[in-house]
């Protein structure tokens, strides 16, 4: 056999040689870290963001790094996960991006993640009882990466970060005065409550809201003014309503003459962000709605 060949095989060796002491080596490590990552990728929650919330779910963004310890590159064609808040299973979903992070690098990825809030009621009502602030939020993620030496393997991990508990404001109906009657105008005021069990303030931005009785929209309003709502509190608010164009007989027609039973709905809508300049609530949009009879309204009842 020709000398190079020799030399080639030796080199082989060395090479095998060195990758099982490194392997063995980082065995080794793995077991005294606090991750135990030391031969898998490690992820941490980085921060979250709200982008949306209705009375059925808040839409948020989780924002995820993957550290990659190996000397070579991986590569993972979907990621599973499953998110919990303190022990609940809230929302599970995979990424379909596919990722690829480099060898001894990091980078940033963003879940979208829905988080539906009848998953979470439970929990909310057990933080509150106990007057607790903060929760567990945790990521329980699965992929598939095909690495040197180790081959083709499945990783789980989970990564978990105490953060601040979230209650979803409330909007309570207290009153609809009316105003200024006129043949072509009515003026109203809703007077509402705003309930926030949070420990921080919230600001109120554009708001909108339309008043419907049994499905017809009859009044609508803006209060395009910034409304400030204080922490653990509730706070009143006044809002204008203007009757749409030819509804004044309609309305008193409505509220006069028909069943006591008869539905109406209010409809709210604003940007909603933490008066502290939180990023985390940041232009969020804040959807949500009150519903009852008309013999709610006509009784004053809240």
């Amino acid at each position: 056999m020709k000398r190079g060949v020799w030399i080639a095989l030796l080199l082989l060796l060395v090479g095998f040689g060195g990758a099982y002491v490194w392997y063995r080596n980082q065995l080794g490590q793995a077991g005294k870290e606090p991750y135990g990552t030391a031969l898998k990728p490690r992820l941490e929650l980085a921060a979250y963001s709200i982008t949306n919330i209705t009375d059925e779910r808040a839409d948020m963004n989780l924002s995820l790094v993957i550290d990659n310890p190996l000397p070579v590159t991986f590569k993972a064609r979907k990621l599973d996960y499953k998110i919990y808040i303190d022990s609940a299973l809230v929302a599970e979903d995979t990424y379909p991006k596919g990722l690829q992070v480099e060898a001894r690098d990091c980078t940033l990825i963003q879940l979208p993640v829905q988080v539906y809030l009848k998953k979470l009621a439970k929990v909310l009502k057990t933080l509150e009882d106990k007057s607790i602030d903060s929760v567990r939020y945790r990521i329980r993620t699965t992929f598939d990466l095909d690495l040197p030496i180790m081959g083709e393997r499945t990783f789980t991990i989970d990564t978990s970060k105490v953060l601040p508990a979230y209650y979803i404001p409330k909007i309570k109906l207290e009153e609809i005065d009316l105003g200024k009657l006129g043949l072509k105008r009515t003026d109203l005021a809703m007077r509402v409550t705003v309930v926030n069990k949070n420990g921080f303030p919230y600001r109120f931005r554009d708001t909108r809201y339309t008043v419907s009785v049994d499905g017809d929209i009859l009044a609508e309003g803006r209060q395009p003014e910034t409304i400030r709502i204080a922490k653990n509190a509730e706070t009143p608010v006044v809002f204008p309503v203007t009757l749409r164009p030819n509804k004044i007989d309609n309305l008193l027609w409505k509220t006069l003459f028909e069943k006591n039973d008869t539905p109406y709905e209010i409809r709210f809508s604003c940007r909603i962000d933490d008066a502290k300049d939180n990023k985390s609530f940041e232009n969020s949009l804040f959807q949500t709605r009150i519903v009852g009879t008309l013999a709610d309204l006509k009784g004053g009842k809240k």
